[in-house]
């Protein structure tokens, strides 16, 4: 209609029931920060989706609406593919529950990978279950239960002796060295049901952002960058990225703020300034 008629607008909008101004409207919002800063974090974080970069920018300081947010994120096509979900068998499911306190039960199992040379390496991982904390990643080309009783000993002497640390039924954790430790020790070692890695879903959770952010995002020369990239990626993972079951927080500072509250509550209450001058007054005579 403009094209046969380029003088008769009015009409045209008239006719078809649209508004002059929205005909001429162009959008004056400048997303290029937005754009720039999402282009950053999916270059550095690959495997992080929408949720995890909100809350990694909000965690900066910088305030931005999650739609807004979200409108950017699709329009530049940063959206991850998402696999189909497979039906599993019935399973008997165990309810795991979330420690009251830091230091109370720990998660461990292993994982593997191969350098490019093809030769093999293992990771050892601990996690605290109350915040999802890393507290160690040791990795090496062979990992014996003598080694593993060397890191928990580690771990207690920094963190303090948990009462429970649950894993699987692998073959290092079964040995007798490990059973005898810790009955010593007097600590319960939890085994998981034989093919139920549900039942240790902390660590197995843990063990997928572990693999995908260092294990699957690398080649490795050698086990001693294996090392390196590791320990980058637990100092981001406990104090910067940010965790959904912790509310966006990262597992250091959600351990600090619930730290914080419980010493705020139990702190004695301070008596009014009348009060404690009469106190003293009374202790004085």
């Amino acid at each position: 209609m403009r094209a046969d008629r380029p003088t008769d607008i009015s009409r045209a909008c008239r006719v078809l029931r649209i508004s002059r101004s929205s005909l001429r409207y162009q959008s004056i919002k400048n997303d290029s920060f937005i754009i720039n800063k999402l282009h950053q974090l999916a270059e550095e974080h690959p495997r992080e989706g929408f949720w995890k970069s909100y809350y990694r920018i909000r965690n900066t300081g910088e305030i931005i609406n999650h739609k807004r947010l979200h409108r950017v994120y699709q329009q530049i096509g940063l959206p991850l593919r998402r696999k189909s979900k497979k039906r599993l068998p019935a399973r008997a499911k165990v309810q795991l529950e979330v420690p009251a306190i830091f230091t109370h039960t720990w998660s461990i199992d292993f994982t593997s990978d191969t350098l490019v040379n093809k030769r093999k390496f293992r990771t050892f991982n601990v996690i605290d279950d109350y915040n999802r904390e890393v507290l160690f990643i040791e990795a090496d080309y062979s990992i014996k239960s003598s080694r593993v009783i060397w890191v928990l000993r580690h771990l207690i002497n920094r963190y303090g002796k948990p009462q429970k640390i649950r894993m699987d039924n692998g073959p290092e954790f079964i040995a007798k060295l490990a059973k005898e430790w810790s009955q010593m020790q007097s600590i319960d070692f939890h085994y998981i049901q034989p093919g139920k890695p549900t039942q240790n879903a902390y660590i197995e959770r843990f063990n997928k952002s572990f693999r995908e952010g260092v294990l699957d995002a690398y080649l490795f020369e050698s086990i001693d960058e294996v090392r390196e990239i590791a320990d980058i990626w637990t100092k981001d993972y406990n104090n910067e990225r940010p965790h959904d079951a912790l509310g966006g927080l990262p597992p250091v500072a959600y351990r600090l703020l619930k730290k914080n509250k419980t010493e705020l509550h139990s702190a004695p209450a301070t008596p009014p300034l009348h009060e404690a001058l009469l106190t003293t007054q009374l202790e004085i005579k």
